[in-house]
C-alpha cells in the first residue's frame, strides 16, 4: 500500500493532481486508514502511471477516461482505443503544421527588421497587423 506522497514520488504526478483524478473518477477511490489517510494499491499505481503517460502523450481527459473503460475489453470494443490514438495523431500533426506556419511567419517578421531604430519598427508593425502575414496561422 502506498501513501499519496509515495504514489506521487513513484509517478511524478503532484498530489493535488492525484486528488483531481480521483474527483474525476479516473483513479479509483483509495482505501482509508483509521486516521482517514489515503492508501493506494498496486492497481492504483498502474492506473496512475497509465494516466500520466497518456497525459504526456497529450490525450484529453475524456479520451483517457474512455481508454480506462476498455481495460479487459475484447474484439471490436478495442477499435475505440485505435480510433482515439489515430485521432490524437491527426490532432498532433495539425498542431505541428500550425507551428511550422507560425515559425515561418516569425522568421519573416524578424528578418523584416534591419536593426536600425530611427524609423517605424517593422517587427512592431507586423505584430500589429495580421493582414500583412503571408499565410494563416
Amino acid at each position: 500500500m502506498y501513501s499519496i506522497g509515495e504514489l506521487s514520488r513513484q509517478t511524478g504526478v503532484k498530489i493535488p493532481t492525484i486528488r483531481f483524478y480521483e474527483d474525476k473518477g479516473l483513479l479509483p477511490e483509495p482505501e482509508r486508514t483509521a486516521g482517514n489517510q489515503r492508501r493506494y494499491d498496486d492497481a492504483s499505481l498502474r492506473c496512475l502511471r497509465f494516466i500520466r503517460h497518456t497525459r504526456d502523450l497529450g490525450l484529453p481527459l475524456a479520451d483517457i477516461e474512455a481508454l480506462l473503460t476498455l481495460e479487459g475489453a475484447h474484439g471490436d470494443d478495442l477499435n475505440r482505443a485505435h480510433d482515439i490514438a489515430e485521432r490524437q495523431l491527426s490532432d498532433l500533426r495539425d498542431r505541428i503544421a500550425r507551428l511550422r506556419r507560425l515559425e515561418k511567419e516569425l522568421v519573416r517578421i524578424t528578418r523584416a527588421c534591419d536593426g536600425q531604430h530611427d524609423h517605424v519598427c517593422a517587427v512592431l508593425h507586423a505584430f500589429g497587423d495580421h493582414g500583412i502575414c503571408e499565410s494563416s496561422h
